[in-house]
């Protein structure tokens, strides 16, 4: 268990406004990317780990949607071949603008990873004396994933859930009622006081979205 509180720094696209995630407990640690995006995200995480002697020793993605692997390639060059963690069945998004739907925008994104990791749900993650267990969020996309640190109260969640809303079930391989299934099953039994860090927008929590979310009150 960790005595110490994780840390988040958060870094902000502004044409998707996703957020890209740095977590970790000390100065000097272990750090997780989570979800590097579009410039200037990139940049932006590499100096903050230079500037507190950080040691990336993954990134970790939600889903594999463009906005949140935008940064991959840039988080690759800086830090070397660290290991991708995604679901496999997001894999194919890394590589093919049409499945990540970044060509659609013109603007084809992929993600050249030689060393990607499965993310089964029920599995565990450590990142130094912390504990996330992997859980289920599909339906915003195919394989979604969210983590959560029971002994530190939070949940990042991607773009399943958000601060009155949820995730946006009109694209190719989108399923609004798996999206609210998993919503109800891995996030609403959660603990109200849990801290809920999305994809985009402001932190909230499992308590608030439960009683004012009126997605998660009336479904889709």
């Amino acid at each position: 268990m960790s005595d110490q509180p994780i840390q988040m720094h958060i870094t902000n696209d502004p044409m998707f406004a996703e957020n890209g995630y740095t977590v970790y407990l000390r100065d000097g640690g272990a750090c997780w990317i989570i979800d590097p995006g579009l410039p200037p995200q990139a940049e932006q995480i590499i100096a903050f780990v230079g500037q507190h002697d950080l040691k990336p020793c993954a990134i970790v993605l939600t889903h594999a949607h463009a906005d949140h692997i935008a940064g991959v390639d840039d988080m690759l060059a800086a830090f070397g071949q660290l290991p991708v963690k995604l679901a496999r069945g997001e894999w194919p998004m890394l590589s093919d603008a049409n499945e990540n739907l970044s060509a659609g925008l013109g603007m084809p994104i992929t993600a050249n990873a030689e060393n990607v990791e499965d993310l089964p749900v029920g599995g565990e993650l450590t990142l130094e004396s912390s504990n996330w267990t992997i859980g289920d969020v599909a339906g915003h996309s195919p394989a979604g994933r969210s983590f959560y640190c029971a002994e530190q109260g939070i949940v990042i969640v991607g773009d399943a859930l958000f601060a009155g809303s949820v995730g946006r079930v009109d694209f190719p391989h989108s399923d609004g009622s798996m999206l609210m299934k998993n919503i109800h099953e891995t996030l609403m039994t959660l603990p109200d006081e849990t801290r809920v860090l999305s994809g985009h927008g402001p932190e909230t929590t499992i308590g608030e979205e439960r009683r004012t979310n009126p997605f998660i009150l009336h479904g889709i």
